[in-house]
């Protein structure tokens, strides 16, 4: 599901932060920043996903 993530995030950037945070302030950012472009809104979609991932990963 990780990599479906990181997918979604470099092409769709907003469906890829949904699926990882939900409805939120992540999101609304990231929508903000793709309306800028896609480019904003794709790095940041894929650094949000990997700090997820990795505040998930220390918990474990």
């Amino acid at each position: 599901m990780t990599l479906v993530k990181y997918l979604l995030g470099i092409a769709l950037p907003p469906v890829g932060v949904f699926l990882t945070y939900g409805v939120g302030t992540t999101l609304l950012i990231n929508i903000l920043l793709t309306l800028l472009g896609w480019v904003p809104g794709s790095i940041h979609a894929v650094w949000a996903i990997a700090k997820h991932e990795e505040a998930l990963r220390r918990y474990e």
